[in-house]
C-alpha cells in the first residue's frame, strides 16, 4: 500500500481567519474558501485545510505541525508571537533546542532550528 499526505485539516469554530494567519506565516496562500465551512492553504511545505465544527475536542490537539527554519531561531519565534502567537514553552532536549507555540486559536505547533 501506498499513501502520501494531500492534506492536514484543523478543525476550528472560526477557519477563515485562522487559514488567513497560517497562510500569512507560512507564507502561504488561502486557494479556497467553501462558504467559511472549509479553506484550503497551499504553502511551500503542503498543503492545509480549516474546517468548520460547532466545538472543538477539548484539551490539547493531537496532531500538531512541527516546524523547522534555517533562520535565527529566537527571530523567527518573536516574529511568530508578534503575528499573533503565544508562547507555550521554551524546550532543549541535548543540543536540540525548539519553542512550543499556540496560533490565535489555541493549536500548539512546535519550531525548531534545522541544520
Amino acid at each position: 500500500m501506498t499513501l502520501a499526505i494531500g492534506m492536514i485539516t484543523v478543525d476550528s469554530t472560526d477557519p477563515v481567519p485562522l487559514a488567513h494567519w497560517w497562510a500569512r506565516v507560512l507564507e502561504g496562500e488561502v486557494v479556497a474558501e467553501y462558504e467559511g465551512w472549509f479553506v484550503v492553504v497551499t504553502t511551500p511545505a503542503g498543503t492545509l485545510g480549516f474546517q468548520r465544527v460547532d466545538a472543538v475536542t477539548p484539551g490539547k490537539n493531537k496532531v500538531h505541525l512541527d516546524l523547522t527554519t534555517h533562520e535565527d531561531l529566537a527571530l523567527v519565534s518573536g516574529g511568530l508571537l508578534a503575528a499573533g502567537a503565544t508562547l507555550v514553552g521554551e524546550r532543549a532536549e541535548g543540543a536540540a533546542r525548539w519553542f512550543t507555540l499556540a496560533d490565535p486559536q489555541g493549536n500548539e505547533f512546535c519550531v525548531a532550528h534545522e541544520g
